[in-house]
């Protein structure tokens, strides 16, 4: 029995480990941290967890998960978006690990001995009608051993799906995992720090053009994404790949503008002449070229992003810049006419940044208007369905209406 159960930890190690390489290809934060959890949970066969990351004094919620929840939704379907912050306290489960460093395997959450100085918040149980039972909470570290954030995994589960404690076996594949993910953490951590830098300088030189914008578009492009790979029935590896991309990808949609001229970026939309406007549509073929040639799949998601973005579905001479050759294009050019792409010669990414860019767009107060509400934002996507925006798209974009409106809750200008 004992060699079986040797060998059987030798299989589930090495296939961790493979786990492992997979994830050290994934880019964006938040999709690796969504990951991470999901891929956690996999090992252990627990049925919920609950992602978290340090900023500042406080712990964010980045991702929750529950089977058991998300079995009584429509398929397809996801799980109210979660968003809230607590402050680091040894008080809570979560803000005991942070505050520690250490990992706590409960058995049962609702009965924590008294002397211990983090009890269980069961507002959520009773919200949602759950019991969580067992529970595992761990730090995540970088090398250096800053603490990161907080993963904590809910409710283990036995062959016939009996909530079980936490074993040696399962704190071992944990604590293997959580470790050995910290350089894909890293890596990814670098990545997005690079891109808000980026995305900031644009944002110095287009006041419009805010984080919380962007931030914004990337979180809508993947729930649309997510609901059309479900409706096509994508596999799973390339969905991962996809979504990883298209997350970065979105962010960059309008960095082109940090080639405009002031005279023309910062002013009023309605005024332009036509050189100006040309000047002004000029933004997603400057923007293009800082990935062009593309050296990856994410060089070149960016640059079809960047470029097609604006492009009208319906091949209408109102959208922009067209099939354009990007080799001559110098910063300052006016961008002339080119034919126009339409259907589904538009890159996927970009038709759906196409509609997450427009909807953020009109729900959100700028210099030149004032926000509109969600209800009139929908409506107007619905409206250009066919003509500005790919129908399907547009179709999907309805199926996921809830957490997109959950979304502009979570997200502001002001981040």
């Amino acid at each position: 029995m004992a060699k079986k159960r040797n060998s059987t930890r030798e299989e589930k190690l090495e296939s961790i480990i493979e786990m492992e390489k997979l994830l050290g290809e994934i880019q964006d934060v938040d999709v690796l941290l969504e990951r991470i959890l999901t891929e956690t949970r996999r090992i252990v066969n627990a049925d919920a967890g609950s992602i978290y990351i340090v900023e500042g004094n406080n712990l964010k919620i980045k991702h929750a998960q529950n089977d058991t929840r998300l079995r009584a939704l429509e398929p397809g379907s996801k799980l109210p978006y979660a968003f809230f912050s607590f402050p680091i306290s040894e008080k809570s489960i979560a803000g005991y690990v942070a505050s520690t460093g250490t990992s706590l395997n409960i058995p049962d959450a609702y009965n924590i001995p008294k002397e211990k100085p983090y009890k269980f918040n069961d507002s959520s149980d009773v919200a949602t009608e759950y019991r969580t039972r067992s529970m595992y909470s761990l730090a995540l570290k970088n090398a250096s051993g800053k603490i990161l954030g907080v993963l904590q995994i809910i409710n283990a589960q036995d062959e016939k799906g009996n909530v079980i404690s936490f074993d040696n076996d399962a704190e071992l594949y944990i604590n293997h995992f959580a470790t050995n993910v910290t350089q894909a953490l890293a890596n990814a951590y670098l990545t997005n720090n690079m891109v808000k830098r980026m995305l900031r300088m644009a944002e110095f030189r287009d006041p419009k053009e805010t984080y919380g914008h962007v931030e914004r578009v990337s979180y809508f492009a993947i729930e649309i994404y997510d609901r059309w790979a479900f409706n096509h029935s994508i596999p799973e590896y390339e969905a991962h790949r996809f979504r990883d991309s298209l997350k970065i990808a979105a962010k960059f949609h309008d960095v082109g503008k940090i080639a405009i001229s002031d005279a023309v970026l910062k002013k009023v939309a309605p005024r332009f002449t036509p050189e100006e406007r040309a000047i002004m549509q000029g933004h997603t073929v400057f923007g293009a070229k800082l990935f062009d040639p593309p050296e990856s799949f994410l060089d070149e998601m960016c640059r079809d992003v960047v470029l097609h973005h604006h492009e009208w579905y319906d091949g209408d001479l109102k959208g922009y810049p067209g099939d354009y050759d990007l080799s001559d294009v110098r910063i300052g050019d006016i961008i002339s006419p080119a034919p126009r792409l339409r259907g589904d010669d538009i890159p996927l990414a970009a038709r759906i940044v196409a509609v997450a860019d427009v909807f953020d767009a009109l729900s959100h107060k700028r210099c030149y208007k004032d926000a509109w509400s969600i209800d009139d934002a929908f409506a107007e996507i619905q409206k250009h369905a066919g003509t500005q925006f790919d129908p399907e798209v547009v179709n999907v974009f309805f199926q996921v209406r809830e957490r997109i409106s959950e979304i502009m809750l979570a997200f502001n200008d002001e981040e």
